[in-house]
């Protein structure tokens, strides 16, 4: 018994999940992006209404018993439809940095690596890339490729890729002098194995940490676009398109803007907090 409660006090040995652990901020993070996913995953056992079934007897009815957030300008719980629209937000930003960080990737490993003419026209592409403003450069790109969910996603993924590659490319710079390296040159190791094995590995710290800092990004372009109309289409929830809704009704019925907008604010706050401190965790010596 004695020898149980002492393993269960067992500190963690992993240096960096210690001072993950223990910084304060990035658990809450954590916390709140944990509701959220729970929200998003088991949406159809928590929502208490259909998330597109009108009601026109109980148009913008304020926060009540039946309707713990209230009713938008149908009569649509509005509780129902930001947990659904939690599905779109969370998947935005994971699918769109997630196409992000494999084409940035390839883009910053090849040209960190093989240097030359290569890499200067990688990058001039990228730099090309980075001279407009992201958010602009991603409603231009929604427009062409048209309103919908997969393009909204391709948008929002190709204009945050020259993030990845300038990083990615910065990185590999700066491990191609090592011994490692040079020794796995030495012994005849393919590009690929060299590539993916050996460089690769030692890089990911400083992607993982971006990855959070552009996933909450991806998530205030997505509900940017949806705002806009560019991206995903009603009668689907979407907080972007719930806010844009309740523009014309901020004077009498703000919960309809109120609370879609908290919801975005706590997701990208979320993600904010857990980079920091994965930051943190990953570079004691930023570590204050």
């Amino acid at each position: 018994m004695v020898e149980a409660r002492t393993r269960s006090k067992a500190p963690v040995r992993n240096p960096v999940l210690r001072r993950l652990f223990s910084n304060r901020l990035a658990l809450v993070g954590g916390v709140i992006l944990a509701l959220l996913a729970l929200g998003a995953v088991f949406a159809p056992w928590l929502s208490p209404y259909s998330p597109t079934q009108t009601n026109f007897t109980a148009l913008q009815q304020p926060p009540s018993s039946q309707h713990l957030l209230g009713t938008d300008e149908l009569g649509r719980d509005i509780l129902s439809r930001i947990l659904y629209g939690a599905r779109v937000s969370l998947v935005a930003g994971l699918v769109s940095v997630s196409l992000a960080l494999v084409l940035g990737g390839i883009i910053g490993l090849v040209a960190g690596f093989y240097g030359g003419w290569l890499d200067n026209l990688l990058m001039r592409l990228t730099d090309a890339m980075l001279a407009f403003p992201f958010l602009v450069l991603a409603i231009a790109l929604a427009a062409v490729l048209g309103p919908s969910l997969q393009n909204t996603l391709l948008a929002i993924g190709i204009v945050t890729t020259p993030v990845f590659a300038r990083l990615v490319r910065g990185q590999t710079l700066a491990e191609r002098p090592r011994e490692y390296v040079q020794a796995a040159l030495a012994l005849g190791v393919g590009d690929g194995r060299m590539l993916l094995r050996h460089l690769l590995p030692n890089i990911l710290g400083p992607l993982i940490v971006q990855v959070s800092l552009s996933t909450a990004a991806a998530v205030l372009a997505e509900a940017t676009l949806s705002f806009l109309g560019l991206g995903i289409q009603p009668p689907t929830p979407s907080w972007g398109s719930m806010l844009n809704a309740a523009r014309g009704y901020l004077a009498y019925a703000p919960w309809m803007a109120i609370f879609p907008g908290l919801a975005i604010f706590l997701a990208v706050l979320a993600f904010n907090l857990i980079g920091d401190g994965l930051r943190d965790a990953l570079d004691p010596r930023l570590k204050r």
